[in-house]
């Protein structure tokens, strides 16, 4: 099997760099895509093997990848809505795990799946395997596997700009807060915290526009999903107070899949440059920070 390529010269690069390159292909992150000396951030691998895989053998029968992701997470997981083009930090670290396993972006069909369908669906074998703002949790880990983690964040809250009421989770009594249905974050409030009511809805796009309508006074989710709400609508949403959690996001895997798990993990552990640029491209004009978390048994 070739492993993956990975652009030595794009550690450290600037952000606009990343953006002329896209302009150069559509996407600085397609194995076409060039950045600094021509070179892609990755090449699709050929001759691929994976010995005891299921999925991957799913995968190389139908000649194809089925992804799970999100589609209203700017930023991480984004689908345009004219276009259909789909772009965001997670978006890419799923068609970097693709071309490591030999397939082009046009062997590559993804599937919006709401968080609270992400096990069934993996579990049932819709898809192949799930990059979405997807929490490592124990409860989750009964039923999937996950490869990483390959970001770690925290729970915050999303509020008005205009809004001085609320500057943590402990300002939420008689509150009315949103998430969506089958997150952690949703269950954390209503488990640690008090408040007034909470509503939930498939999407975020729901609450925020719940939101912007004053029908909620706050969202909860992981605060990179939150920033890049901010970074759409800087004059009318902010982030109120600190993270107050820790958050683990790993790709969701069929249960027992263990030589699939072992070659993502082994892509993020030997791809430490291509993890750095899709983080400047995608989540650091957010104003998110972070560094490449270690992969975990």
């Amino acid at each position: 099997m070739r492993m993956t390529r990975v652009a030595g010269t794009f550690a450290g690069i600037a952000i606009a760099a990343l953006a002329l390159a896209g302009c150069n292909s559509g996407s600085p992150t397609n194995p076409g895509g060039e950045g600094e000396g021509g070179d892609a951030l990755w090449e699709v691998a050929s001759d691929v093997s994976l010995e005891g895989s299921p999925t991957f053998d799913d995968m190389t029968e139908r000649d194809g990848v089925v992804v799970g992701v999100k589609n209203d997470q700017p930023g991480l997981g984004y689908e345009d809505a004219a276009s259909g083009e789909r772009t965001g930090f997670d978006v890419d670290i799923a068609r970097w795990i693709a071309a490591s396993l030999g397939f082009e972006e046009g062997d590559i069909e993804y599937k919006t799946i709401p968080s609270a369908n992400r096990e069934q669906a993996i579990v049932n074998g819709d898809i192949d395997y799930y990059v979405g703002t997807y929490s490592i949790t124990d409860e989750r880990k009964t039923q999937i596997d996950f490869a990483g983690p390959y970001f770690i964040t925290g729970q915050g809250l999303l509020v008005a700009a205009d809004n001085e009421d609320i500057a943590g989770p402990d300002d939420l009594a008689g509150k009315v807060v949103c998430s969506v249905t089958g997150s952690t974050p949703l269950q954390r409030i209503r488990d640690e915290y008090n408040p007034g009511d909470t509503r939930e809805y498939d999407t975020y796009s729901q609450c925020i526009d719940q939101l912007l309508q004053g029908q909620v006074d706050a969202i909860t989710t992981d605060e990179a999903i939150l920033a890049g709400y901010v970074a759409q609508r800087p004059d009318e949403l902010k982030i109120a107070g600190e993270p107050f959690s820790e958050e683990k996001y790993g790709v969701g895997l069929p249960k027992g899949d263990s030589a699939l798990k072992d070659h993502i993990d082994t892509l993020f552990t030997d791809g430490g440059d291509v993890w750095t640029a899709l983080f400047e491209e995608h989540l650091a004009p957010a104003g998110i920070e972070g560094t490449q978390p270690a992969v975990e048994d």
